[in-house]
């Protein structure tokens, strides 16, 4: 594309040498993957800064450099105020603004994302609709899997991910939505469809200042949902009535609200619930009618993530039968209340809850069907929220007959100064402190007796630990199995 075609998405612009005559091959912010004919954007990130690497870029091949600074390159030099958001502008612009063109759901909120979203594919893919997945686990197109390196990629790398959806005819898109993307403007230039709230409750208050500015990251969501009314493309906020937020969530959009919930008159809400060890049944009441449902989802939280998809897709105009139908064939996701089964006379789970409010869903549930003892294995993560730590212990003493707690990701912090965060004010003795993860979760197999329950919380689908900045091979669901084997031989 030519750039000056491509600059015209910017009102104000400097240039520092003739652009007529540029032809961009590719845009790149990451000066390792310029090649012959690249626009290089210098972004200024927390620990790099991108105009640092001008010259790495030009060597490689880039062909101009968009920059906020003052910066002297070989080649033309393009300043604006702000590259992060010129860069949203652009990476539309050069992929041909590919949302304009395909249906986008966008979830977020604390906990429930990724499986709404895997919810929300089952629906469509039922539908006879091909998908598109963008989340924490990884980013599928139809049954393919690619990987990602953040819960919402930056907004050239989705800008480029819809393009290829696009190309592959995927017809409904769905997306996982973090506070931090909202924050930073890497979802800036999508257009969202339907925008779904989940739930909110304490987690990463190591970005945000407080609760109060998590929040209105969050419903940043729901304002770029438009201020206009298009009878072809009809927008919707789906919000989750019983959290307390909802009625900011609410204010926050123009768009038609619909709202669902167990405990207030929501319009999509599930009445007769009857959970059970290894099935979930409840009565799903909507503006178009009623659905008795049977999952092996199991837990009130699943409740409210198939309300919550459910509702989508009733907005998205799928018929109940074919969300029922995607409900009671859906298995679960990977580490979501995920059991290792290996014939052992106790139940081991492996879940992703990872903040106070999850970790306690998860064990309420599991304390309304345990017959005997409850272990938790769980730890923080390092360079996280450290406010959150001792209400992860006190949740795990309050529900679990013995805790083990241990390290999670500790990335660059020591290991023992957050297990001392977590302990530090514990009145009851009925925990452990293992620091190693891989003999916490065999210390928990090995004490676990028939009937027992044990729960490996915090880490759920990852196949990694991350200790200091290298990420070692760990996947809490082999290690569990093997220690599984190991007490039975």
């Amino acid at each position: 594309m030519n750039l000056s075609k491509l600059l015209s998405v910017l009102p104000f612009y400097n240039v520092s040498a003739s652009i007529e005559d540029i032809s961009i091959n590719q845009i790149e912010a990451d000066s390792r993957e310029i090649d012959e004919g690249s626009l290089f954007i210098c972004i200024e990130g927390f620990t790099v800064d991108g105009h640092e690497f001008v010259t790495q870029a030009v060597d490689n091949g880039a062909v101009a450099i968009l920059a906020e600074k003052d910066i002297n390159a070989q080649v033309p030099v393009i300043r604006v105020a702000d590259t992060t958001k010129s860069m949203a502008m652009l990476a539309a612009k050069f992929y041909g603004y590919p949302t304009h063109d395909m249906p986008l759901i966008g979830v977020t909120g604390t906990n429930g994302k990724t499986t709404t979203t895997y919810l929300l594919e089952s629906i469509f893919n039922q539908y006879n609709r091909k998908t598109g997945v963008i989340g924490t686990i990884q980013m599928k197109i139809g049954d393919e899997a690619y990987p990602v390196h953040n819960t919402t990629p930056d907004a050239l790398s989705l800008q480029r991910s819809f393009f290829k959806m696009k190309e592959e005819e995927v017809e409904t898109a769905i997306m996982e939505v973090s506070s931090h993307a909202l924050d930073m403007g890497r979802s800036d230039g999508c257009e969202f469809d339907i925008a779904v709230f989940t739930n909110l409750s304490q987690d990463h208050l190591d970005y945000h200042a407080d609760m109060k500015e998590y929040l209105h990251a969050k419903s940043l969501l729901f304002a770029q949902l438009g201020n206009n009314y298009n009878d072809e493309r009809t927008k919707f906020a789906v919000i989750n009535h019983d959290d307390p937020h909802h009625l900011f969530l609410e204010k926050s959009t123009a768009q038609h609200v619909i709202t669902y919930g167990l405990q207030r008159d929501a319009q999509v809400k599930a009445v007769n619930i009857n959970l059970e060890v290894t099935k979930t049944a409840f009565t799903m009441e909507t503006p178009v009618g009623s659905i008795d449902i049977t999952s092996t989802l199991i837990g009130k939280f699943n409740v409210y993530n198939m309300l919550a998809a459910g509702a989508a897709a009733v907005s998205a105009g799928v018929p109940l039968d074919t969300i029922k139908t995607a409900f009671e064939s859906i298995e679960g996701v990977d580490g979501r209340f995920q059991p290792v089964d290996d014939e052992q006379e106790f139940a081991t789970l492996v879940d992703y809850a990872h903040t106070p409010d999850s970790l306690e869903n998860v064990m309420q549930t599991i304390k309304e069907f345990a017959e005997n003892n409850v272990y938790v294995v769980v730890g923080c993560g390092g360079d996280r929220d450290t406010s959150k730590r001792p209400l992860m212990a006190s949740i795990a003493m309050q529900y679990a007959d013995e805790a083990i707690f241990t390290s999670d990701n500790p990335r660059t912090e020591d290991p023992h100064a957050i297990l001392n965060d977590m302990i530090n004010g514990l009145e009851e003795d009925h925990y452990k402190v293992i620091e190693n993860r891989r003999d916490a979760i065999f210390y928990a197999v090995d004490k676990a007796e028939k009937g027992d329950i044990i729960l490996i919380a915090g880490k759920g689908h990852e196949p990694y630990q991350e200790i200091g900045q290298t990420r070692y091979d760990f996947d809490d669901r082999l290690v569990a199995k093997e220690a599984i084997k190991q007490k039975d031989s």
